[in-house]
């Protein structure tokens, strides 16, 4: 194995569950993203207000020193939305990998409004997939289909990073 994995997609694909599931399959690290944005960031997206390039530049930064110093058996969580988020990314970790969930809008609103509580308001979902870049053709990234299940995804995961945890 090469590096760490950033778990990717727009709000509600299912980053949180699947890479919790994961890390604990390899004996990983997990970080969970959202849990190093600003206040100002988790305040502007409780009160409807998407993030823009700026509110995402200093978090990522964050997340790539977060990954630089995890060493290569990390787990993270980040939306990655644009190929300029993921090359900021990589710029740390030149070896880190990525799995993108893929859903719909349809979906990703469904499963956001079943989070009660959650800062992230299903009004938001929209600008995800206006900002979203699908990171076709991209080396390192594997896409998979967010609606079959945490197992399924695991296991396609799993041998496309061909680790020896995962037999």
């Amino acid at each position: 194995m090469n590096g760490p994995l950033v778990i990717m997609g727009v709000a509600g694909c299912g980053k949180s569950s699947f890479a919790a599931s994961l890390s604990q399959a390899l004996g990983w690290q997990l970080i969970e993203g959202d849990e190093f944005h600003p206040p100002e960031n988790v305040n502007k997206m409780r009160a409807g207000i998407a993030l823009d390039d700026e509110d995402r530049a200093g978090w990522l930064d964050v997340l790539s020193n977060e990954l630089a110093q995890r060493g290569p058996h990390a787990v993270m969580t980040c939306s990655a939305l644009k190929k300029a988020y993921r090359d900021r990314l990589r710029h740390s970790v030149p070896e880190l990998r990525f799995v993108h969930l893929d859903l719909t809008r349809e979906q990703s609103i469904a499963r956001v409004t079943q989070r009660p509580g959650h800062y992230f308001q299903p009004a938001l979902v929209d600008s995800q997939f206006a900002a979203l870049e699908k990171p076709i053709n991209e080396s390192g990234v594997i896409t998979v289909d967010a609606t079959q299940s945490i197992e399924t995804i695991q296991a396609l995961v799993c041998a496309w990073l061909k680790a020896k945890e995962c037999v």
